[in-house]
């Protein structure tokens, strides 16, 4: 067993356990590795054993390892962030796309999506933390901008994601996903159907799919450490 095939067992086993803690059942949790700068050799190793679905956020970085690994059929998801000048490529290369927190960018996204493809898969980002330093919209503003966003064509507004502050505080942790899940509640009363909470990372999982995660995001508990220090 490679070390990138033991580390996945390990956070698949955290899953297992937080799903059971919280009364769920883990077959609700998927998983996104995040492979941002590790080569296209580790996500193979992650590939053969048993992932399918890969998180990216530098474009140019991401297109090099599509090309290298188009033959196993993987799952891409955008993470992060989205320049104006981005957005073609992501829509054509993409099947996922977390971190849309402007109508404009949805927009473009729809417009370039390819129409012999499956609609792209969006979730808006929320600033659930208040940092100015953080990208994504404000919680009171996150109906507005899904009432603009889910009717685009191309595309399936399917949720919500959150990269709150880093923070060994439990209670702060889940009280962060805890405004996202009601954020996603409220839209959903209001008839815009919502079934996608992305949160939670390598240092707390558990308590994103204590609150209702239903994608965690893990980079580093996978692929080991990278020289820029969040995923």
């Amino acid at each position: 067993m490679t070390i990138i095939a033991a580390r996945l067992q390990a956070v698949r086993s955290r899953i297992e356990a937080a799903a059971a803690a919280a009364g769920r059942s883990p077959a609700d949790i998927g998983l996104i590795a995040v492979s941002k700068t590790f080569p296209a050799a580790a996500i193979a190793d992650a590939h053969a054993a048993g992932q399918n679905a890969f998180g990216e956020n530098y474009l140019q970085e991401a297109l090099g390892k599509m090309a290298a690994l188009s033959e196993l059929g993987l799952e891409w998801h955008h993470i992060g962030p989205i320049q104006s000048n981005k957005t073609r490529q992501i829509a054509e290369q993409f099947q996922w796309v977390h971190g849309v927190d402007r109508l404009k960018i949805a927009e473009r996204l729809s417009f370039s999506r390819p129409a012999n493809l499956l609609p792209l898969q969006l979730c808006i980002q929320v600033n659930v933390s208040g940092e100015d330093s953080k990208s994504g919209v404000r919680p009171e503003e996150v109906l507005a901008l899904a009432k603009a966003v889910s009717p685009l064509p191309r595309m399936r507004l399917r949720g919500l994601m959150a990269i709150p502050e880093p923070t060994p505080d439990t209670a702060l942790q889940r009280s962060r996903f805890q405004l996202l899940r009601q954020v996603r509640d409220d839209i959903v009363s209001r008839g815009i159907a919502l079934d996608t909470l992305s949160m939670g990372m390598s240092d707390d999982l558990e308590a994103a799919i204590a609150e209702g995660a239903t994608l965690v995001r893990v980079g580093r508990a996978i692929f080991g450490e990278r020289p820029a220090s969040s995923d």
